[in-house]
């Protein structure tokens, strides 16, 4: 085969050289073939026979070695549940360290409880927990059975025919047969489609929450079935890879009774959860079953992430455990020594056998084991069950929060982990995606440039700037009447009065209600119809209103593609009229968008193929455009288009002039312009409604012919991703309609009613590596191939043909062009749209033969399959011709500024990690509040490791310049920056510095271990904007800052690329919007919108922290002090590990006496309410700096807890000393004094009282009493050979008992309330300060807040603390000048940018007043991506021209910037 001389088909050849020996064919054999039969190797591939009966015997014996369908997503068994269960619990070491307890009780020489007492407490814990794994895994198991018992037809060998069965019974290698709105009960290869086309669409939604439909097409050589599908008839067998969890990733081949091969991918593979949709029937064979789906394998189950409270929890256990030690060190010595003043064995000392007695050191090491036993309290083994018990409780609440409520989407907070909603009150960095986190997602078509013109849509713009929803009738039938008629309903009387003149009625009717519809449904709360039928299809989205002038020419551009031939072919020019046709036909065409109707949302719509375009003459469609050509026509017209406004508004007047032949009077014809909810209806097939009942009729019957099944109420578009609606909805608004797609062609009406049906020869979809999108089609028409190509601006550009080599071409014209179409993208990103380029190529009928078959190689080939592919589509995307841009607004989120800046009050640092191009998260960024217009924001773009850490160096020393100018102003000159300015604190941030970074700067820093510098750097800046970063960078990021700052850190996003962030940081929040569920099933926390985060943060953020953090702190404090008695109490028995209270009274005191209450308090306490948390964002700093709960925390506690045992114990003592008291006697009244203490500390540290807060505490108290009278009134013997017998009887009649009970808790309390009373009164603390605003009538709190916020609102840094001393000076912009400090918009910048070439011409004069260009090898550019290529840089200091030191081009950005 002859090859192009082109040198990269002589690196694709090479390459593939040795993988296809033979010409390329849809069976090309990829191996070498081997005579006989084929030996296979099991444990690197996959090999899958079919179960019929030729293959049966190898099916039987290689099918037993896969795994069955049937799912168990349980964890335990009948038979295994309690050794399992127990097994996993003491994999935690508290219940280990109980257990050890337990055994070493159990040995005579150390009991001191009785052994059925010691296992209580910790057998009524591992039973709860046993009930709560039980109840969740029964749950589990009767969901599996569920799905277990699906019915699906499966083939049965014997019958021949397809059997119903159950999900349970399929095997790899069976044929399934599938029907409309199935499940897909395993991963299954396609074989077969009721669509002619081979096609069968999948709704992913339980897969990955998308709701727009997939296609997926048949295996090779199978499409083309015009009969049922024979498994009797398949000899074939199929190779394919392991297992594994890429859901996206599969490749394999079938091999043929001639050992030929094809192969195919995932577009063949229909994945289990899916549903099949629009697809009558589909069969299939199963790859993969069971637990080795994909599906299953990605079904990880919830990750376990430890909490901030919990690890420092833990190291206070060992604290504790120290206490422990050294109290039973005391207890084994204290004991020794006590024996040691025997002069004989005390008759209590029993000797052995033998008469021997133990040695002193065995006998106190005996002692120590059992004070351990003794005092094992210390440890809270309930602590652990009531922490899990309380986040169970804050979940619940978070999550029946009404705020936190999207009546949009019906969906609430998610709490998918729940063992860190604490954290949410420690958030020091949130790392936050924009697109569909920030934004809404929503892509709304904005504004478009063709062949350098630019269209406004001013009219577009003021639509998006009115409310979204209209209460009243009357509003809404007046916006529709406005935008949705277009011009061809203002005939006059007589063509309304034709006989197909009702219908126009009839749309108007049944246009109106879906308007009232969607708007009344959503006012009233209707889930079902509160969404649109499909993804990305929602009002705001879909109507877009023309440009008037754009619109005009449109018209006369779908003319001119009547005149086209295959005699007349379009030949190449830079005329306005075939560019513009061309444009719109590449938006119409250039996608993957599929076509279905809004009464029949999910059915697709098609029409018969055609070889060529409708057989309507030229001379007929002149006619019936003449018709249209009235006055009232366009009057009718001009009264709801839009006006456009004049390009030097914006770009100056150079620009808005256009070529002559761009200023062709185009007459106004008929289309489906209208821009509504209406607009498709008013452009659907009705050519009655537009033509006289005489002499169009056979003009109509022309037009209707090959398309009768086309009069359908409305279409809808269901695309993959908004970007491509939009283009879509935008083509439709210009009547460039797409009314079906097939896999080999799409059909497009024009203006007038012709359709255009295209062969699609190829698409090459669009990738994170190429980032574009390309369409192969042959015109109908002119019966050239042509190429539509669609993406970045940064890579079309690239791809674009010479001007030099373009013939019969005006070479400065097609320079001119683009350089007006650059200006026109930088325009649209510092507007913060999204910019797409769109190209077209006219591809001969010899080269492109050529290119397929090299085409249909790659995609057959097993090995670099995905590089050769990337090969082909490269070769065929370049020598392009620009047609123009657009521009699409990604709308902001609702109160995400408000949101941003009340985070940031909060002292949450907000970095923006996106893939979006720069000028667009720029200008985002500002919009959000994230970036001020006096902020100082430094860029940095660049790709070499020196040059970065130059740039680093010389941003660290100006900054760390303007902190210490800082310093003595605000010292000595207190007037000029008051003391409430922000000073550079612990966080060490610079409020009015920001960074703004890309991607292959990142790669730079990592690569050149700079990491250092760049967090340093990141200190002072406010914000931290990180753009065309991928997802991998996201992810080192998050740790990076994560683990070198030990900080608190949120990752919020809301597609598939913000997973692995969202992984990465302590938190991770899923927004469940328009990209699907995978960042949601990633998450730890789910939200529908980014403003929720402001309450979910600052109120129960600060909640569950301050009552969880005090809980632990409460329950520490509670078992030392309970603990510390029988310590105390050591010291008078000898430490011979005696109790003066009963045992049963000491089990029931931890597990019921002082449990509830922490329960209610770490549930239901809120120690400041929620309307102040939000008003004073300040207070989210107590969670940050751990004021709750810390170190110094834990040992107050610590000493309080000696201090109160102390007073519990020695009053009773010192009251009852020399009397003949028993030792119950005696430790009643120290257990009831002790229970009092606990409650009433309980009570003094809730913040909250509510009636719960009274019940439980009263309760526990008087549940005491209760409780003990029972006990003691039954129980005679039951805790030999002590006797508690009628003890608290005796105790109660007793005036003494009262006195103590009285008195001892009020000394104990004493220091604690003077300490809380000192805090609350001289208390400088934010928390305080806020508890007393509380306190407040609401008139006077709202006065005492504002009054607050005035206060700790920043006063504005004046000029003289402004940097003097710049590396390098500002340039002049559009409407700013060097001369100008502080510009509003733009910010003042500094631009450096890197060379080698001019290094030495230019570096000296450009950095030479900057203290750290000895460091720096980067340069000064002239800024061309914000001034365009012809514009000069002025300098602050000589205003020098230094264009001289920067190569320009037209649309390159400048390789590394410093911008300030």
């Amino acid at each position: 085969m002859a090859l192009s001389v082109d040198s990269s088909w002589h690196r694709w050849q090479w390459r593939v050289r040795d993988g296809f020996p033979h010409c390329p064919s849809e069976t090309t054999p990829l191996l070498s073939p081997e005579k006989g039969r084929q030996s296979y190797n099991l444990t690197q591939q996959r090999i899958v026979f079919p179960n019929n009966s030729i293959f049966h015997q190898d099916w039987e014996e290689v099918s037993r070695r896969y795994p069955g369908n049937r799912t168990c997503t349980t964890k335990y068994t009948l038979f295994t549940f309690l050794p399992r269960n127990l097994f996993e619990q003491f994999h935690r070491w508290a219940n280990l360290y109980f257990l050890f307890l337990v055994i070493l009780n159990w040995m005579p020489s150390m009991e001191v409880f009785h052994r059925e007492i010691t296992m209580l407490p910790l057998a009524i814990v591992l039973f709860v927990i046993m009930i709560k794994d039980g109840m969740e895994d029964f749950k589990r198991h009767r969901f599996d059975k569920a799905i277990n018992c699906s019915n699906i037809r499966i083939y049965e060998r014997k019958e021949q025919t397809y059997v119903q069965k159950c999900w349970k019974d399929v095997r790899v290698g069976d044929f399934i047969q599938m029907k409309c709105n199935e499940i897909v009960p395993a991963d299954i290869l396609l074989l077969f489609s009721s669509d002619p086309s081979g096609i069968c669409h999948l709704e992913t939604a339980s897969l990955d929450g998308e709701t727009n439909l997939k296609q997926r097409r048949v295996v090779k050589g199978f499409s083309q079935q015009e009969v049922q599908f024979e498994p009797e008839l398949f000899h074939n067998t199929i190779v394919c890879e392991k297992p594994n969890n890429h859901l996206n990733k599969f490749k394999g081949y079938m091999e043929h009774p001639d050992q030929t091969r094809t192969g195919f991918g995932c577009e063949s593979l229909l994945l289990q959860g899916c549903t099949i949709r629009n697809t009558e029937m589909a069969v299939g064979i199963v790859i993969y079953a069971g637990h080795e789906t994909k599906a299953m394998l990605n079904n990880s189950g919830p990750r376990y992430k430890r909490s901030k409270i919990e690890r420092r929890m833990n190291i206070d256990i060992f604290f504790c455990i120290g206490i422990l030690i050294l109290m039973c060190l005391i207890g084994a010595v204290g004991h020794s020594i006590w024996s040691g003043t025997f002069e004989e064995h005390p008759p209590f000392d029993v000797p052995d056998a033998d008469g021997s007695f133990l040695p002193s050191a065995l006998g106190g090491f005996y002692m120590f084991l059992t004070m351990i036993i003794l005092l094992q309290v210390l440890i809270p083994i309930s602590l652990y069950v009531s922490i899990e018990l309380v986040k169970l409780g804050q979940v619940f609440f978070l999550s029946n929060d009404l705020d936190l409520y999207d009546e949009e989407t019906d969906l609430s907070i998610q709490c998918r982990a729940l063992n860190i909603t604490e954290d949410l009150g420690q958030i020091q960095y949130i790392f936050s995606d924009k697109t569909g986190t920030l934004t809404e997602n929503k892509m709304v078509f904005r504004r478009c440039t063709i062949m350098g013109s630019e269209y406004s849509h001013q009219e577009n713009a003021k639509r998006l700037e009115t409310p979204k929803e209209l209460d009243s009738d009357g509003e809404e039938w007046t916006q529709y009447q406005c935008l949705s008629f277009p011009a061809r309903w203002a005939q006059d009387p007589a063509t309304m009065r034709s006989q197909k003149g009702a219908q126009p009625l009839r749309r108007s009717q049944s246009a109106q209600v879906p308007i009232q519809g969607h708007y009344r449904q959503r006012s009233m709360g209707h889930r079902e119809n509160s969404q649109p039928p499909v993804a990305f299809s929602s009002s705001i989205e879909k109507d877009v209103t023309p440009d008037k002038n754009l619109l005009t020419k449109v018209r006369d551009a779908a003319l001119w593609l009547e005149t086209l031939s295959d005699s007349r072919p379009a030949k190449a020019s830079l005329s306005t009229t075939s560019s513009i046709a061309d444009f719109f036909l590449a938006l119409t065409i250039c996608n993957s968008v599929m076509v279905s109707t809004t009464t029949e949302p999910r059915q697709r719509v098609t029409i018969k193929s055609s070889s060529k375009a409708l057989g309507t003459s030229l001379e007929k469609i002149q006619q019936l455009f003449q018709k249209l050509k009235l006055p009232s026509l366009s009057q009718s017209f001009s009264s709801t288009a839009p006006s456009d406004t004049d390009l030097g508004e914006s770009l100056g007047a150079d620009m808005a002039t256009t070529d002559s032949d761009e200023r062709d009077d185009a007459s106004v014809c008929s289309g489906g312009d209208s821009t509504d909810d209406g607009g498709y209806r008013s452009s659907m097939w009705d050519q009655g409604d537009i033509l006289e009942s005489g002499s169009g009729t056979s003009l109509e019957e022309a037009l209707a012919a090959p398309a009768p099944d086309l009069a359908r109420p409305e279409f809808c578009y269901e695309a993959e991703s908004p970007d491509e609606a939009a283009l879509v909805h935008a083509a439709h608004a210009y009547s460039f309609t797409l009314v079906s797609r097939t896999p080999e062609q799409v059909t497009v009406r024009l203006p007038q009613g012709t359709c255009l049906t295209f062969s699609l020869l190829c698409t090459l979809g669009f990738d994170s590596v190429r980032k574009r999108m390309s369409v192969v089609v042959r015109h109908p028409l002119t019966g050239e191939i042509v190429v539509y190509t669609k993406g970045a601006d940064s890579v079309i550009m690239d791809l674009l043909e010479d001007p030099a080599c373009v013939p019969d071409i005006n070479m400065e014209k097609l320079r001119k062009i683009r350089a007006r179409t650059q200006k026109h993208l930088d325009l649209y990103a510092r507007d913060g749209l999204r910019t797409l380029c769109i190209a077209k190529k006219v591809v001969s009928e010899e080269d492109f033969q050529r290119w397929a078959s090299f085409r249909r190689e790659a995609e057959a080939s097993l090995d670099n399959r995905d590089e050769l592919l990337m090969e082909t589509a490269q070769h065929l995307e370049n020598q392009l011709t620009l047609l123009g841009a657009t521009g699409i607004e990604d709308r902001l989120q609702e109160g995400v500024p408000d949101t941003i800046a009340t985070l940031r009050e909060a002292g949450i640092q907000l970095w923006v990690l996106t893939g979006d191009k720069q000028e667009t998260a720029v200008n985002i960024a500002h919009s959000c509040r994230l970036l001020n217009q006096t902020d100082t924001v430094y860029t940095i773009n660049t790709e070499n490791q020196e040059t970065c850490e130059s740039i680093l160096n010389c941003a660290l020393e100006e900054l760390k310049q303007f902190h210490e100018l800082q310093k003595p102003d605000r010292k000595l000159f207190g007037f000029r920056l008051p003391s409430k300015t922000p000073s550079i604190t612990s966080e060490a941030v610079v409020p009015e510095a920001g960074l703004v970074i890309d991607g292959k700067t990142l790669n730079a820093i990592f690569q050149g271990k700079l990491e250092k510098k760049f967090l340093e750097l990141t200190q002072y800046c406010r914000s931290v904007l990180c753009c065309r970063s991928t997802p991998l960078q996201k992810s080192m990021i998050v740790k990076l800052v994560r683990d070198k700052l030990r900080v608190m850190t949120l990752s919020i996003g809301d597609g598939a690329n913000d997973v692995s962030m969202i992984q990465a940081a302590d938190i991770g929040i899923g927004i469940s919007g328009q990209e699907g569920m995978q960042a949601v099933m990633s998450s730890d926390f789910a939200i529908t919108r980014f403003k929720h985060l402001k309450k979910l943060l600052l109120v129960h953020g600060h909640w569950c922290y301050s009552r969880l953090a005090r809980m632990v702190v409460y329950y520490l404090y509670k078992n030392v002090c309970y603990v510390n008695l029988l310590f105390w109490y050591q010291f008078f028995c000898g430490f011979s590990s005696s109790t003066m209270i009963d045992y049963w009274q000491m089990i029931f005191f931890n597990l019921f006496f002082t449990s509830l209450p922490p329960l209610v308090f770490g549930v239901l306490d809120k120690d400041i309410s929620a309307e102040t948390l939000l008003a004073l964002p300040e207070l989210y700093k107590s969670g940050q700096n751990s004021e709750c709960y810390n170190l110094s925390t834990f040992w107050i506690s610590m000493v309080d807890a000696f201090y109160q045992s102390l007073i519990c114990f020695f009053i009773p003592y010192l009251t009852y000393k020399g009397s003949d008291i028993d030792v119950f006697t005696f430790g009643t009244p120290i257990n009831t004094i002790s229970l009092t203490t606990i409650l009433l500390h309980q009570a003094m540290e809730m913040k909250t009282w509510t009636i719960f807060h009274g019940v439980v505490l009263l309760g526990s108290f008087l549940m005491y009493f209760v409780v003990s009278l029972l006990y003691n009134a039954t129980c005679v013997i039951c805790n030999s050979p002590t006797n508690p017998y009628w003890v608290m009887e005796g105790q109660l009649s007793n005036p003494t008992f009262y006195l103590v009970c009285f008195l001892t808790p009020v000394v104990a309390l004493l220091p604690r309330y003077f300490f809380l009373s000192l805090q609350g009164t001289c208390g400088k603390s934010l928390i305080s300060k806020a508890q007393k605003i509380d306190t407040l009538p609401p008139d006077k709190r709202n006065l005492e807040i504002q009054s607050w916020r005035s206060r700790q609102r920043p006063a504005p840094v004046p000029e003289v603390a402004r940097p003097t001393h710049h590396p390098v000076s500002s340039i002049t912009g559009h409407d700013f000048s060097a001369s100008t400090p502080k510009s509003s918009n733009p910010p003042k910048r500094k631009h450096v940018e890197e060379s080698v070439l001019h290094e030495q011409r230019c570096g000296t004069e450009c950095m030479r007043d900057d203290s750290c260009s000895g460091n720096s090898s980067a340069q000064l550019s002239s800024g061309e991506h914000l001034l365009g290529p012809n514009r000069t840089m002025a300098y602050s200091r000589g205003q020098t021209d230094m264009s001289r030191c920067s190569k320009r081009g037209s649309h390159r950005r400048s390789q590394s910037s410093l911008t300030i």
